[in-house]
């Protein structure tokens, strides 16, 4: 793993699940853990419910859209988490791969969203803790 390790979030739609531990990531990370997500079938939009969870913890990713899935971001990751896109990721030696079995937030109102959106945040604090733990001074 590089000085600044890279963590691809990678969901079908790119619109709900990927779309919010991307944003976890960012926020409970900041600048340590270079951060990309992407979809094996990208929806039109983020999924509104996912957008009005984030909301709700401070977190505003009204303005992102979903991205394809491309075999550089795979590359240039250190890390790959899927959630729920099968096997659609491309596979590369020396790539660390895991799968989050999360809820699928598509057509779901926010009610249903908030629990995923909790279970992301718990899975990327243990993720930080991993690959990005902040040093002691």
């Amino acid at each position: 793993m590089s000085e600044k390790p890279s963590v691809l979030f990678v969901c079908v739609h790119n619109a709900g699940r990927s779309q919010m531990a991307a944003a976890w990531l960012t926020h409970l990370a900041g600048d340590r853990i270079e951060v990309r997500s992407a979809g094996s079938n990208p929806g039109d939009a983020v999924n509104p419910a996912a957008v009005e969870a984030m909301a709700e913890v401070g977190i505003d990713i009204s303005a992102e859209s979903p991205k394809m899935l491309t075999v550089d971001a795979v590359k240039e990751s250190d890390v790959c988490i899927t959630m729920g896109c099968g096997d659609t990721c491309p596979v590369f030696p020396g790539k660390r791969y895991l799968d989050w079995e999360l809820a699928d937030p598509a057509g779901q109102g926010v009610a249903a969203v908030r629990p995923i959106r909790d279970e992301i945040k718990v899975l990327v604090e243990g993720l930080i803790a991993e690959i990005a733990p902040e040093k002691s001074v």
